[in-house]
C-alpha cells in the first residue's frame, strides 16, 4: 500500500464514529429489549401514561449513565476478547442495578425487581453477540485499509522491533509504518536517528505519522524532550520506549503526581480479584463464628466466673492503608489499667486460669473473624 493510498484512507475520526454508532446500537437494543419485555410485565395492562413515562425515562437516564462510565473498547486497536466481555457486564449489570435504584427512589408503584434482572440478562447475552458482531466488522474495515492509524518508529533496538511486530503483525489493529528512522533490519528507513535529530529543528522536512514512538538510551534525555515538544506541537501522540538494555520487569506506578517503577504487583488489584477474596472472607468468616456461637455460652460462664467483668476485649490496631479498626478478643486477663499498654508474659498474673487456657489454646483469637 502506498502512503498516498494510506493519507487517504487513514481518517482517526472513523473511530469516535464506530464509537457513537455502537453506542447509538446500545440504546436501539434497549428500546427493543424493553418493548418485548414490558408484555410480560404483570399488571402492566393496568398502567396509566404517567407510569409508563417514568418507567421509559428512569431506563433511559440509567443507560446514559451506564454509557458514560463503561462505553465500549471495541474501537480501540490493541484490546482483547476479556476487556471488551468485563467493559459489557459493567455496562449492563450498571443498567439493571441504576434502573432499579431510580425506580424505588421516585417510588415507582410496580415493583420490578425480577422483571429488570431478567431484561438486564437479556440485554447481556444480546449486547455480547453484538459486541463481537461489531468488533469483526471494525476488523474487516482495517483489513480493507480504512480505520488506520500511521505510526513513526525512530532508533534501532530489539524493543523497538518487538514493538513494531507487535503492532504490525495482525493487520486488524490497523497500524502502518508510515516512516522510520534508525535503520532496523527489514524496514526502509527515512534516514537514520541522527537526521531525525537534525531535522528537529525544522520539522516540516520530518514525515511524523499519528504516532510517534523514540526507543533510545534514556541518558539522552534532551532528545526525549525535544521530540516530545515537538509531538505536543504537531498534535501527534508521543511514546517512549525504554531500550532493551534499561527495560526491567517493572512497571510504572504514580506517588502522588510523580511517576516510579516497581516490580510489586499483587493480584488484588484486580477488580474481579478482590471480590472473590472477599467473598471468601465472608463465608469463612460466617461458618467460623456460627461455630463460635456454639461455643459461647461455655466461655461466657468460665470468664464470668473466674473474672469478673466483660466477655470481651476490645484493642484498636490498625489495618489496611492505615485505616483504625477495633480488635475483638476474648477476655483472657482481669480488668486493668495496663492491658493497652503491657504486652502478656507467660507467667503474667494479670491472666486468670481458663484465660491463660484460651491463650495456649489461641481460643481468645476466635472472635477476630468478626473483623
Amino acid at each position: 500500500m502506498n502512503r498516498r493510498h494510506i493519507g487517504m484512507h487513514n481518517n482517526k475520526n472513523t473511530n469516535l464514529l464506530i464509537r457513537w454508532l455502537v453506542v447509538l446500537g446500545d440504546f436501539v437494543v434497549l428500546v427493543l429489549v424493553l418493548l418485548v419485555a414490558m408484555r410480560f410485565i404483570p399488571r402492566y395492562d393496568l398502567w396509566d401514561g404517567e407510569m409508563e413515562r417514568v418507567f421509559w425515562i428512569m431506563c433511559l437516564f440509567a443507560m446514559i449513565v451506564a454509557e458514560y462510565f463503561f462505553a465500549t473498547v471495541i474501537h480501540e486497536r490493541l484490546v482483547g476478547a476479556n476487556a471488551i466481555l468485563r467493559r459489557t457486564v459493567l455496562l449492563v449489570g450498571t443498567w439493571s442495578l441504576l434502573s432499579y435504584l431510580l425506580l424505588r427512589i421516585v417510588s415507582f408503584d410496580a415493583h420490578l425487581g425480577w422483571q429488570i434482572l431478567a431484561m438486564g440478562l437479556t440485554m447481556l447475552v444480546v449486547v455480547i453477540v453484538k459486541r463481537f458482531v461489531e468488533r469483526w466488522g471494525v476488523k474487516k474495515l482495517r483489513r480493507k485499509g480504512y480505520n488506520t492509524q500511521t505510526i513513526t518508529l525512530i532508533g534501532n533496538d530489539s524493543e523497538l522491533w518487538r514493538l513494531y511486530r507487535k503492532l504490525v503483525s495482525n493487520p486488524t489493529s490497523g497500524y502502518i509504518i508510515y516512516s522510520h528512522y534508525g535503520g532496523m533490519e527489514g524496514l526502509t528507513a527515512d534516514g537514520s536517528v541522527d537526521d531525525f535529530v537534525a531535522g528537529i529543528e525544522h520539522p516540516e522536512g520530518l514525515r511524523l505519522g499519528d504516532e510517534v514512538y523514540l526507543c533510545v538510551s534514556q541518558g539522552q534525555m534532551d532528545l526525549i524532550r525535544q521530540t516530545s515538544g515537538l509531538c505536543n506541537h504537531m498534535v501527534k501522540r508521543f511514546y517512549y520506549v525504554p531500550t532493551a538494555d534499561e527495560k526491567l520487569n517493572l512497571r510504572p506506578v504514580f506517588i502522588d503526581d510523580i511517576n516510579v517503577m516497581t516490580n510489586y504487583s499483587s493480584p488484588l488489584e484486580e477488580p474481579l480479584n478482590n471480590v472473590v477474596k472477599r467473598f471468601c472472607d465472608i463465608l469463612v468468616s460466617v461458618v467460623a463464628l456460627m461455630a463460635v456461637a456454639l461455643l459461647l455460652p461455655v466461655i461466657v460462664v468460665a470468664i464470668k466466673v473466674q473474672s469478673p467483668g466483660p466477655v470481651f476485649f476490645r484493642q484498636r490496631r490498625t489495618g489496611l492503608d492505615g485505616r483504625e479498626f477495633y480488635c475483638y478478643k476474648f477476655r483472657s486477663m482481669h480488668v486493668n489499667d495496663d492491658a493497652d499498654r503491657l504486652q502478656a508474659t507467660e507467667d503474667d498474673p494479670r491472666k486468670f486460669p481458663f484465660g491463660d487456657f484460651m491463650r495456649k489454646t489461641n481460643i481468645d483469637e476466635l472472635p477476630q473473624f468478626w473483623n
